[in-house]
């Protein structure tokens, strides 16, 4: 008998756009919603452009409760426009705060939005190593959204559903993290 957890998955955005309800925070909103379709579930967004006073400069007493749902989410979906070939410094600044290790056994995806494809490497290379230095398993390949006019954005996010769900699969939860269970399908 599988031993999975009977409690809702928590579910943590953080979103690194200096813009408040940026089209990075509505498309990683979609994004998650669409991979976890679980009723009950537990999701917190933290716009990291609305916590500008926690950042600048860092303020650890207002920061700690954002740090510590991190640690205690099932999920952690970090989402970040791209900035010179990487992430936002905002991204960096709100990271660089963390303990050492401090998504330990979280489960992580990175997400990141950019104008091209240029930049596409980003959320591997930067995003999803920086979550990997804090301890999180980042057990996919991280999702890259074109938004120039042209693109399909609906049918790009339905992609990126389908293709994170068939990887995930592969893992069939538990993931092995600290929170044993599995967010996709509520088991």
């Amino acid at each position: 008998m599988d031993s999975f957890p009977t409690t809702a998955p928590r579910i943590s955005l953080v979103i690194g756009n200096p813009k408040p309800m940026s089209r990075t925070r509505t498309l990683a909103e979609r994004f998650t919603d669409g991979l976890i379709a679980q009723p009950g579930r537990d999701r917190v967004v933290i716009d990291l452009a609305e916590q500008a006073d926690a950042l600048f400069p860092p303020r650890t007493e207002l920061l700690a409760p954002l740090y510590e749902r991190l640690s205690g989410s099932d999920l952690v979906v970090v989402a970040s426009p791209t900035y010179k070939a990487s992430y936002t410094g905002l991204t960096k600044l709100f990271f660089d705060q963390m303990r050492p290790n401090a998504l330990q056994g979280v489960v992580a995806i990175p997400l990141m939005t950019g104008a091209s494809a240029a930049h596409s490497l980003a959320v591997d290379f930067h995003l999803a190593a920086l979550l990997r230095e804090l301890g999180a398993i980042v057990p996919t390949g991280g999702v890259y959204f074109i938004v120039n006019e042209t693109e399909d954005l609906e049918a790009a996010v339905n992609a990126a559903i389908a293709r994170q769900r068939s990887q995930l699969a592969l893992l069939k939860a538990p993931w092995g993290g600290k929170h044993a269970g599995n967010a996709i399908d509520g088991r």
